[in-house]
C-alpha cells in the first residue's frame, strides 16, 4: 500500500481509504456481519483512514463503526467524521450543534479524539455561516484536544475557494468530481497545494455509475452520462476487466490526491480495491474508455442551493 502526505498535517494516508457510509445502510441494505468485518478487512489491507458521518444511517453508521473498531488500538488508524448534515434535508451548522455533534460522534465511535472533522455538504446552506460561526466553533474544540484537523466537504467546485479564501482549513473532501467521467476537482489542485490544504477524493465509482451494478433510482447524473458509462463498462467487460478496477486505478494514479475514499460493507469488495491498486493499469484500455467518455466528460448536476453552484 502506498501512503501520501495530507497537506500540512502530520498524517500519511493510504492512497485508498475506507468509507463507512455503507455501515449505516445508507445506499443499500447490508449484512450486519459483513458490514462489521469490512472494517478490520480494510485495516488488514493497509488502509489507515476511515471516513464516516452522523448522516450515514442517521447515526447507526457511527455506532456500528465504533463496534467494529472496538479492541483495535487507536494508533493503528486515522478516523474522521463530519457534522452539520443529519438527515436528507436536515442541516444545522450552529456553534451549539457543532459542540453537541462532536461529543455525540466521539461517544458513538468509542474514542476521545478525531483526526479529522469535516463540515458536511455545505452547499446546502448559506455558506458564510461556515466561515463566521461553524469553523470558529470547531477551532475551539480543536484547541480542547477533541479534534486534530478541520475541513469541509461538498460537490460544487465553487464552495472550495469561497471558504478557503476567508478562513484557514487543513483538508477538503470532494465527492463524485474526480473519476473516469468527471475530473473537475483536478482543476483546483494547484490552488489547494498553494494554500497547503490536504486533498481527499471520494466516490471513485460515482454512486455505481462506474460499476456493473444497477444504478439507484436516486442517481442524479443525466441520461447521456448514464448511457455512455454503461458503454464504457461493456467495453471493459469485453476485455475481461471490471470497470470498477479501472475506476479505482485511475483515481489513485493522481499523485497530488492524497487519498481516494471508497465505501462498501462487503469485505470482498474491500479486498478487491487493495488488489486492484497494486495491479498495473491497462493504459490502452484507459485511453479507449476516456475516448468513449470524452463527449460527456465533466458533465455533472446541480447540488445544494443554486447560488452555491
Amino acid at each position: 500500500m502506498e501512503f501520501r502526505q495530507l497537506g500540512n498535517t502530520d498524517m500519511q494516508l493510504s492512497v485508498i481509504s475506507f468509507g463507512a457510509s455503507s455501515l449505516g445502510s445508507e445506499f443499500v441494505p447490508v449484512d450486519l456481519q459483513d458490514a462489521l468485518q469490512s472494517v478490520p478487512t480494510a485495516l488488514d489491507c493497509g488502509m489507515n483512514f476511515i471516513d464516516t458521518s452522523p448522516y450515514y444511517g442517521r447515526g447507526i453508521g457511527e455506532v456500528l463503526l465504533g463496534i467494529a473498531l472496538k479492541g483495535i488500538p487507536r494508533d493503528q488508524y486515522y478516523l474522521g467524521t463530519k457534522l452539520g448534515r443529519y438527515h436528507e434535508s436536515h442541516f444545522e451548522f450552529s456553534a451549539k450543534r457543532v459542540r453537541e455533534s462532536v461529543d455525540v460522534s466521539l461517544h458513538r465511535l468509542g474514542t476521545d479524539y478525531l483526526d479529522i472533522i469535516l463540515c458536511h455538504d455545505i452547499e446546502f446552506v448559506e455558506m458564510q455561516q461556515i466561515v463566521d460561526e461553524t469553523i470558529p466553533a470547531i477551532q475551539k474544540i480543536r484547541d480542547a484536544g477533541k479534534v486534530r484537523y478541520i475541513g469541509f466537504s461538498g460537490y460544487p467546485m465553487k464552495i472550495f475557494p469561497f471558504i478557503i479564501d476567508q478562513i484557514d482549513v487543513d483538508v477538503v473532501l470532494s465527492y463524485n468530481n474526480y473519476h473516469l467521467q468527471n475530473t473537475r476537482f483536478a482543476e483546483l489542485i494547484p490552488y489547494f497545494k498553494e494554500k497547503g490544504v490536504g486533498i481527499m477524493n471520494a466516490g471513485p465509482f460515482c454512486a455505481r455509475l462506474l460499476t456493473n451494478a444497477p444504478l439507484p433510482e436516486w442517481h442524479k447524473e443525466p441520461e447521456e452520462v448514464r448511457v455512455a458509462c454503461k458503454q464504457a463498462a461493456d467495453l471493459c467487460a469485453a476485455q475481461g476487466v471490471d470497470i470498477a478496477q479501472l475506476a479505482v486505478q485511475f483515481c489513485v494514479a493522481h499523485k497530488d490526491i492524497t487519498t481516494t475514499i471508497a465505501g462498501s460493507a462487503n469485505p470482498d469488495n474491500v479486498r478487491n480495491w487493495a488488489k486492484w491498486i497494486e495491479t498495473p493499469m491497462d493504459e490502452q484500455l484507459l485511453a479507449e474508455v476516456l475516448a468513449l467518455l470524452e463527449p460527456i466528460m465533466d458533465i455533472g448536476h446541480i447540488e445544494g442551493l443554486p447560488e452555491n453552484n
